[in-house]
């Protein structure tokens, strides 16, 4: 996606890093630019972290301004960047009232599921057809969080049943579920996916001492 650029006060262009960088991060009259923003990223499927908490910071300063929806659409961006700590750095800029929403709530419920790495539940979760309208606003929600999982995936385990591999990615098919394996140089052979093999694990470690009898005199000075 080409950069987006906003035109300051004065008549110069920048993009929105360089804006986020200057005293015009403080702006008002760039605000409105920065909420279409968040809406670009979650259909465009990018993202950008400093953006999404400046919105939030204007919103603790202008509380009269706050758009909740927009909230809603920064917080689920914060958890497609999983495992890295976004969500919480989001969440501690929101209002009480932001805080009481009950969107809101269920949207630091699901956090706190996928901080638990419990997939099951998530997924059992967010695919009720109650709540999965919710997510489906975010272009790559579902592929982020299924990333998020093979990261767990590839830091506990070693080998793991195919199977319950298709359950903690959504109960993909076989199809996609070798799209993943693929993706993450992992192998499947029959009902197993093997994460690492042992033998890339061991190495083999040469160990050298070397000693230099000054070392040693004052050791055999005490023995005598």
């Amino acid at each position: 996606m080409a950069a987006k650029m906003i035109t300051t006060d004065d008549g110069t262009s920048m993009t929105i890093p360089e804006m986020l960088k200057s005293i015009e991060r403080y702006n008002p009259k760039h605000f409105p630019f920065l909420e279409k923003y968040v809406q670009e990223q979650a259909k465009e499927n990018t993202y950008d972290l400093d953006a999404n908490l400046a919105v939030l910071k204007f919103y603790q300063f202008n509380p009269h301004m706050l758009n909740m929806q927009i909230t809603q659409l920064i917080m689920i961006k914060a958890i497609t960047n999983l495992p890295f700590s976004d969500f919480v750095l989001c969440k501690y800029l929101l209002l009480p009232v932001q805080m009481r929403d009950d969107t809101i709530k269920e949207i630091i419920y699901i956090a706190d599921i996928l901080e638990q790495c419990d997939f099951v539940l998530f997924w059992q979760h967010v695919q009720n057809k109650d709540k999965a309208e919710l997510f489906e606003k975010i272009t790559g929600f579902y592929d982020s969080v299924r990333k998020f999982v093979c990261h767990v995936v590839g830091t506990t385990f070693q080998t793991i049943d195919k199977v319950y591999l298709s359950r903690l990615l959504g109960n993909v098919d076989d199809k996609q579920l070798a799209q993943w394996v693929k993706k993450n140089c992992w192998t499947l052979q029959g009902d197993i996916v093997t994460i690492i093999k042992q033998e890339e694990t061991i190495k083999t470690k040469h160990i050298s001492e070397k000693i230099d009898f000054e070392s040693l005199g004052g050791v055999i000075a005490n023995c005598l």
